[in-house]
């Protein structure tokens, strides 16, 4: 009889009505079944045995099935159940702080977390009308970021770089620095090793952020459909916490594995191959998950979603499939240079190809003002130290420009787990706005490592009006020229 989803089980129901199909194949995690006319792509599924499935494509005859248990257990002949119900991920205010699988349960050793709800693994991504502008800053704490590629709450901002120059360094520094912001953080690990995933887990929990984030382990060492299903299962817990007013943040690391995982799952599946392997659809996979990313309107919760996907680049190729699809898809991108790297400029983003297509909209007025040109001002320093290899005889102008451009190199330099609060950023901008640090740059690098905390010790007002006031006054950069000269002056920052 076929099934008709309105009937399906609820409580209270005196009959449990769903389609009964049969196992006839199991191939790796891929179980074909017979027996399930009215099955839909995307439905969950559920064996005998007690493992769930999800359907994931058809032949003539059969039902093509993502088993999520152990494939050992699964055998021809099983019997196969269906209820016409979308695939769920469990999601609740009680998984926060926990380590959990795509599929929402513990990957910690400890207790399933309580569910207040399941949300849809896959859904359609909210309308131009369900959406605002995005105007609210995201603070990532890092200050080559903030003040030149400033990001908005609700963006879609990818981090492209080679293996090992430090795009999940940005990831978790941008984690850390949500701490008491009343954000919360969602870290999709994809594909990682083992070892790479607990060495994140260990930073997290030392400086105390795993109290507002959730972790997704869909490392590799999991079967490949959960690795599959983690950036959808972070997406759907995402989008219950933008339900309930609540500014989110989502890390995927990395999607470039996520697009492997699809097309091993794929040539399975005996889909066709196209470029590079990769079945037709894969711009769609990555696509309907980034699109539910944004700033909703009331009726939606009123909350924010942010996504920061990363996607590894070889030898800093950046045309390549995966990559250009990413790109396509996101608000800008972040991309980090090998060369900038070795030369110790951490984090080694590269001016010329980064780029925030959401810009300084997302700044406060202060920050607007004090970055306003400083991409472009050091832009055109690379492009003059590229042509001065010496420096003999060159122009005043030319050295002065030369001067500054070092010292916002100096200015950018950020160790890692070290985010720098937005009144330190203004502080350090101001400095070199105002012109004092190139008339002292001897004493740059005791400024920027010492300012902040002195002014913290003896101008403690000030700071509170860096951080309170939407814009520089006269009265202000009166009072922080005084803080400075006072700083300056032998023995003030003793």
């Amino acid at each position: 009889m076929p099934l008709n989803p309105a009937r399906s089980a609820q409580p209270g129901n005196v009959f449990d009505v769903r389609e009964v199909g049969r196992v006839t194949t199991v191939k790796e995690f891929i179980v074909e079944a017979e027996g399930l006319p009215s099955c839909l792509n995307g439905q969950k599924v559920e064996f005998e045995n007690g493992d769930v499935g999800m359907v994931m494509g058809f032949s003539e005859s059969k039902v093509k099935i993502l088993g999520f248990g152990n494939k050992s257990e699964l055998h021809a002949g099983d019997q196969v159940y269906s209820r016409g119900e979308p695939f769920h991920t469990p999601v609740g205010d009680a998984f926060l702080g926990r380590i959990i699988t795509s599929l929402g349960k513990p990957f910690d050793e400890r207790e399933a977390p309580q569910a207040d709800n399941s949300f849809p693994i896959f859904k359609d991504a909210p309308g131009v009308m369900d959406r605002k502008p995005l105007s609210d800053p995201l603070e990532t704490g890092l200050r080559i970021i903030d003040a030149a590629f400033p990001l908005a709450k609700g963006q879609r901002q990818l981090i492209i770089g080679d293996q090992m120059t430090g795009k999940t360094s940005i990831i978790t520094d941008t984690i850390l620095n949500q701490k008491g912001k009343n954000v919360i953080c969602i870290y999709c690990a994809i594909g990682q090793s083992r070892s790479s995933f607990l060495k994140v887990l260990r930073l997290l929990r030392e400086k105390g952020a795993m109290d507002y984030t959730v972790v997704y382990a869909g490392i590799a060492s999991v079967p490949l459909g959960e690795q599959y299903l983690a950036p959808y299962s972070a997406c759907a817990l995402a989008e219950y916490f933008a339900s309930k007013g609540r500014d989110v943040f989502v890390a995927f690391d990395d999607l470039g594995k996520h697009a492997w995982a699809y097309r091993q799952l794929s040539l399975l599946l005996q889909r066709s191959p196209g470029r590079e392997a990769y079945p037709g659809d894969i711009f769609y996979i990555h696509s309907q998950l980034l699109e539910r990313a944004g700033k909703f309107v009331s009726d939606l919760g009123g909350g924010t979603i942010s996504f920061f996907p990363v996607v590894a680049t070889i030898q800093g190729d950046i045309t390549g499939y995966i990559q250009t699809n990413l790109i396509s898809i996101t608000d800008g991108q972040i991309y980090l240079n090998t060369n900038l790297f070795q030369k110790g400029f951490r984090p080694a983003i590269d001016f010329g190809l980064s780029v925030s297509r959401i810009g300084n909209r997302a700044q406060t007025e202060a920050l607007r003002e004090m970055s306003g040109k400083l991409r472009l001002e050091y832009l055109q320093f690379q492009e003059l130290q590229r042509m001065t290899t010496m420096k003999a005889d060159l122009s005043d102008s030319a050295e002065q420009r030369l001067r500054r451009g070092e010292l916002m190199n100096q200015l950018f330099v950020q160790p890692n787990t070290k985010p720098s609060p937005l009144a330190e950023q203004l502080l350090f901008l101001y400095g070199l706005r105002s012109g004092i640090l190139e008339q002292k740059p001897q004493d740059w690098l005791r400024f920027r490592d010492n300012v902040f905390a002195w002014m913290r010790q003896h101008y403690p007002g000030i700071l509170e009006e860096i951080g309170a006031k939407k814009k520089w006054d006269d009265a202000l950069k009166q009072n922080v020229d005084e803080a400075f000269k006072r700083f300056f002056s032998p023995g003030g920052a003793a």
